[in-house]
């Protein structure tokens, strides 16, 4: 299956860091060679980048690892395709303008009858199971009677929890100021915050000082499919578990019955 990235922080922050690990995996050390993407939310920009080259052969990739682009909210995405052609319009991350804001969406998994979701107003690019239901969810949000924080996080629940029973759905989607993070089978997160230290990747001999780049305010939580780093407390979310996340502070969690 595909691998997930994530990052919510209370200052721009860049994530070559964790994007070099991640990249690693695209092809060199793990199967996901069919694609990448990465959004990078600042303010009320998007900045998308996507290429259906694996990531560690990929120039796109390569300029991102070097390129110190800071960000609130980051959404990463390596694919190992398994419904829909290798090609980019089948690239996640997927956005979608709702409400005067671009929403950014990953899924890692797969769906059965996701080609048979109402999606409404919103119709998707390409062939995989992950927009179709990207394009549901996204119509469920627009048909809200209300809007505010509180609906728009209930019907986030609803959502994750139908689409888990369709099969494997882990996903990632942000607005640029919330991120809500889904685990249907695995993922790992973890906060970092003053004291900061060093911390070593999994995948290859790269180590940073984060108090060398940080300040004692700095607030940043990183999810991932796998934990990334050898050295820092990452956390098993139990399968279920929603989690609403803002400027890296948890806001909510609930963990939603799955289906047997």
């Amino acid at each position: 299956m595909c691998q997930l990235l994530a990052m919510s922080a209370n200052t721009p922050t860049d994530i070559q860091f964790s994007f070099a690990a991640l990249r690693l995996r695209g092809g060199q050390v793990g199967p996901h060679r069919d694609g990448f993407g990465l959004g990078l939310f600042r303010s009320q920009g998007l900045m998308c980048f996507h290429d259906d080259l694996p990531a560690s052969e990929s120039e796109i990739a390569h300029l991102l690892q070097h390129l110190p682009l800071k960000a609130m909210v980051a959404i990463g995405h390596i694919r190992q395709a398994n419904v829909g052609e290798v090609n980019l319009a089948n690239t996640h991350p997927f956005v979608r303008e709702w409400q005067g804001r671009q929403w950014c969406f990953a899924h890692n998994g797969q769906l059965t009858g996701a080609g048979e979701l109402a999606r409404g107003h919103f119709v998707p690019v390409g062939t995989t199971d992950s927009e179709q239901a990207f394009c549901w969810l996204m119509s469920r949000l627009k048909a809200l009677p209300e809007l505010n924080k509180l609906n728009i996080w209930h019907e986030i629940q609803y959502a994750c929890q139908h689409l888990a029973a369709m099969g494997v759905f882990n996903m990632m989607l942000s607005n640029g100021e919330d991120l809500f993070v889904f685990c249907g089978s695995k993922l790992h997160y973890l906060v970092r915050q003053a004291p900061f230290g060093k911390a070593s990747l999994l995948d290859c001999d790269l180590q940073i000082d984060f108090k060398q780049h940080t300040t004692i305010n700095d607030r940043v939580a990183i999810m991932a499919t796998e934990p990334l780093t050898q050295d820092e407390s990452w956390h098993a979310m139990q399968p279920g578990c929603l989690q609403w996340w803002r400027q890296g502070q948890l806001i909510q969690e609930v963990v939603l019955p799955l289906a047997m």
